[in-house]
């Protein structure tokens, strides 16, 4: 497999009609507003209104383009979660298997390691995951992460004191929402706050399929809180943190320019999705993968053969998509008319790095892309895993 930098414009298409199992994160078959507001929503006639009250933008051309600018870091290991720091501040990323978080110099490329997670059980796909930052993060210095610990996966928030010694710049974590089911597998890890301050938690069903579709249940699902852990306002259902269901296991979620969500998903043998959700919708796993004729449930926006994609990070940049995918070893670019797909998926990079895990956007509209050859499913070579810059049309 070569992997170089390269200005990478491949074009193909998705929604291939080959199936395979996916070699990604629970892609494969299973081995035996501000505090307070309601959700991000629509205008009268069913479609997104703008902050601003203006009509949306254009969708994006059908071709997109992928520089990749410089290799930022590398020798990270098992990396999976990235917050950048607001002003330029660095990256912070965890290592799922190592239970640390690290800050990246993105000049530089120099790694600090901030100190361990207490009380990460990494196993299987399980470990330290997901992190995002306070949307107060410039007066309360708050990392929020996910992990797997020894009876559940879990969300803490720590307070993060730069002018600490290296290995002693975490607080004591303090644990803001426990009981997501957890597995060998599935067990999702994405966290993110929406542009109404609230937390939002992708999670996976943990290998019991049934889960999903059970609205009490944490698993398959995507969540949407406070920051202090309670059921945000606005929710779907009374008095729960669930916001959609009928997931298999949810990595990628990230807002368009106009605050509609998105989320990536893992399917089992045959279609990967990326879907556009909607508060209180079930997204049918198991009872379908992919597209279903049937009004129950919602259909994504768009799929993919397992083999193509295995997505995990997704962020919105330059109007559209873009979706890390592990076992495809490739960025994919969906441009967007509103919750739907403008063109075909084009992809990039494809086996040029490797397995990638994460994409976050950048406020100048580049993307932060992070590689995921050390988590135990990859061909690590020299330098791996990276961070990588890129520049996006």
């Amino acid at each position: 497999m070569q992997r170089h930098a390269v200005t990478a414009v491949l074009a193909a298409t998705a929604l291939l009609l080959t199936a395979g199992c996916s070699s990604g994160d629970g892609g494969g078959g299973s081995p035996p507003g501000a505090s307070g507001s309601a959700p991000p929503g629509r205008s009268p006639s069913g479609g997104a209104e703008s902050p601003s009250g203006r009509a949306t933008d254009a969708p994006p051309p059908a071709k997109g383009s992928v520089d990749v600018v410089r290799t930022v870091a590398e020798g990270l290991d098992s990396p999976w979660g990235l917050a950048p720091i607001p002003g330029g501040g660095g990256l912070l990323v965890s290592s799922r298997d190592e239970a640390t978080i690290t800050l990246v110099d993105t000049e530089s490329g120099r790694l600090t390691e901030l100190g361990e997670v207490p009380g990460v059980s990494p196993a299987g796909e399980g470990g330290l995951m997901g992190l995002a930052l306070s949307p107060d993060f410039a007066s309360d210095s708050m990392v929020y992460a996910y992990f797997t610990s020894a009876g559940d996966n879990r969300i803490v928030r720590m307070l993060y004191d730069p002018d600490k010694p290296a290995g002693q710049q975490l607080g004591a974590p303090d644990t803001v929402f426990r009981g997501i089911p957890k597995g060998f597998i599935h067990n999702g890890g994405r966290i993110a706050f929406g542009p109404d301050k609230m937390l939002y938690v992708g999670t996976g069903e943990s290998g019991d399929t049934g889960l999903s579709q059970q609205r009490d249940s944490l698993g398959g699902k995507i969540l949407r809180m406070t920051p202090e852990g309670e059921p945000a306002p606005g929710n779907p259902f009374p008095d729960s943190t669930v916001y959609s269901l009928g997931h298999r296991n949810v990595q990628g979620l990230a807002w368009d320019r106009e605050q509609r969500l998105f989320a990536a998903e893992f399917g089992q043998d045959t279609w990967d999705e990326l879907n556009a959700i909607e508060p209180g919708a079930n997204y049918g796993w198991p009872e379908v993968e992919g597209e279903a004729d049937e009004g129950t449930f919602q259909n994504p926006l768009a799929q993919w053969s397992t083999d193509d994609a295995s997505p995990s990070g997704i962020a919105f940049a330059q109007g559209s998509i873009w979706m890390a995918g592990l076992g495809g070893e490739r960025l994919w670019r969906i441009p967007l008319d509103g919750t739907e797909a403008s063109a075909d998926p084009q992809s990039f990079l494809e086996g040029e790095y490797g397995r990638l895990r994460t994409v976050v956007a950048a406020d100048d509209g580049r993307l932060w892309l992070v590689t995921s050859e050390t988590d135990g499913r990859g061909s690590p070579e020299d330098g791996d895993d990276r961070i990588l810059e890129l520049e996006v049309s």
